[in-house]
C-alpha cells in the first residue's frame, strides 16, 4: 500500500539524508514544507513531491507519518502543531527539543518534550526518532560481541564527544548501559566556539551512575577538531572492553582471551559515506515498521529519555549536587 510522508523542514540534513532515500522508495509519496515556502517548492521539484504552504496543509494532506526534521530550537512548536492537526505518527531528528541550541539544552527542554509526547499520547498519535548512531555498523558489531560472547553487564562507560555528537552519545550511553540514576556535572568558565556547528559553549564534565549499578564519566566540547574522531566511547563490560570512535568509524573489541579485535574503514570508505549510510538504515527501519504497522525501532519516548539527562546535568550544574533523574525528572 502506498505511504503518504511529509517532510518537514527541507534544509541540508533533510535533502542530503532523507530525501535521496525517500525519493527512491517506489511506495512513497513525498510533501513537504519548509518556512521558506520556496525552499519547500525547490526541495519538492527535486524528489517528485508536492510542496505544502502551511504546516495545517501537510496535516490536512493526512500523510501516514510526518518527519519533524527543521532545526532543534522550532521542533517542539512544529511538532506540537502537527499533533494538534491530527497527524497519526510523527519522526523527530535529535535533540526532541533544544529551544537554544544543542550545545545548550535546558530543564525547560525536558518539560516541553514531555508536554509535546503527553498531548501526542491523548492525540493517538505514535512518536518515534532518528538516533541514527545506533545503526552504525560499528555500534551493530558491539552489540553482537556483547551478545555472542557473553559479555556480562555494563560496568564502567568513559566518553569524550564533541557537541555535534553529544544527544546521538548519551541516547548510546543508554543504549548500551540503561537508564542513568544519578549524575553530577561541571562546567567551565570558557566559551568555546565550533565552526561547523555554529555552536558557543562552555566544556561540561560529567559523572554518573546508573539503575544497573554502572559508573561512568563523560566530556562534553565544542573545541574538539572537525577533522579528529567527533566521539570515543568507552564500554567495560564484566567480561570484555569495547572502543567505538567517531562516526562509524573504528571499533575494538577486548575478550577476556585471545588477541584483540580491531576493525576500521575500509580505504574507499570515509566517516561521511558511513554517516550518511546510517540515515538510510534508521530511515529504512522505521518505514518497514510504517508499513507492517509495527511500534517504531526508536520510539519517541527515547528521545525524551536523552533530554532527562540532559536536565539533570543542568540542574546538577547549576546547584552544585548530584542530580536524582528519576526522582527529579520523571519519565512518567
Amino acid at each position: 500500500m502506498p505511504l503518504k510522508i511529509a517532510v518537514v523542514g527541507t534544509g541540508p540534513v533533510a535533502r542530503g539524508n532523507y530525501l535521496p532515500f525517500l525519493a527512491r522508495q517506489p511506495d512513497v509519496t513525498l510533501g513537504c514544507w519548509n518556512r521558506t515556502p520556496a525552499a519547500a517548492a525547490e526541495a519538492a521539484r527535486e524528489c517528485g513531491g508536492q510542496a505544502f504552504a502551511t504546516l495545517e496543509d501537510a496535516a490536512a494532506w493526512r500523510p501516514d507519518a510526518a518527519l519533524v526534521l527543521v532545526n532543534e530550537r522550532a521542533r517542539c512548536e512544529v511538532g506540537t502543531r502537527l499533533i494538534e492537526g491530527g497527524v497519526r505518527r510523527i519522526f523527530f531528528e535529535k535533540p526532541l527539543v533544544a529551544a537554544a541550541g544543542q550545545a545548550n539544552v535546558a530543564e525547560q527542554d525536558f518539560l516541553a518534550g514531555k508536554a509535546m509526547l503527553a498531548l501526542a499520547l491523548a492525540r493517538g498519535c505514535e512518536t518515534a526518532m532518528v538516533f541514527n548512531y545506533r545503526f552504525f555498523d560499528h555500534c551493530a558489531a558491539a552489540r553482537a560481541a556483547v551478545a555472542e560472547r557473553n559479555f556480562g553487564a555494563v560496568l564502567n562507560v568513559a566518553g569524550f564527544i564533541h557537541f555535534a555528537c553529544w544527544s546521538h552519545c548519551l541516547d548510546l550511553i543508554r543504549h548500551f548501559a540503561g537508564n542513568l540514576a544519578e549524575i553530577t556535572a561541571l562546567r567551565s568558565g570558557v566559551i568555546r566556539r565550533s565552526e561547523e556547528i555554529k555552536t558557543d559553549a562552555p566544556d561540561v564534565a560529567a559523572a554518573f551512575t546508573t539503575a544497573g549499578g554502572a559508573t561512568g564519566v563523560v566530556l562534553g566540547t565544542a573545541g574538539a577538531q572537525w577533522a579528529h574522531p567527533l566521539y570515543e566511547l568507552t564500554l567495560n563490560f564484566e567480561r570484555g572492553r569495547i572502543l567505538l570512535r567517531d562516526l562509524d568509524g573504528s571499533i575494538e573489541i577486548h575478550g577476556e582471551s585471545g588477541p584483540c579485535e580491531i576493525r576500521s574503514l575500509p580505504p574507499h570508505r570515509t566517516r561521511w559515506d558511513q554517516y550518511r549510510d546510517s540515515f538510510e538504515r534508521s530511515l529504512g527501519a522505521y518505514l518497514e515498521a510504517v508499513r507492517a504497522g509495527r511500534p517504531p525501532p526508536i520510539p519517541g519516548a527515547e528521545g525524551l529519555a536523552e533530554l532527562q539527562i540532559e536536565a539533570a546535568l543542568r540542574r546538577s550544574i547549576a546547584q552544585g549536587r548530584p542530580v536524582s533523574l528519576a526522582k527529579e525528572f520523571p519519565l512518567d
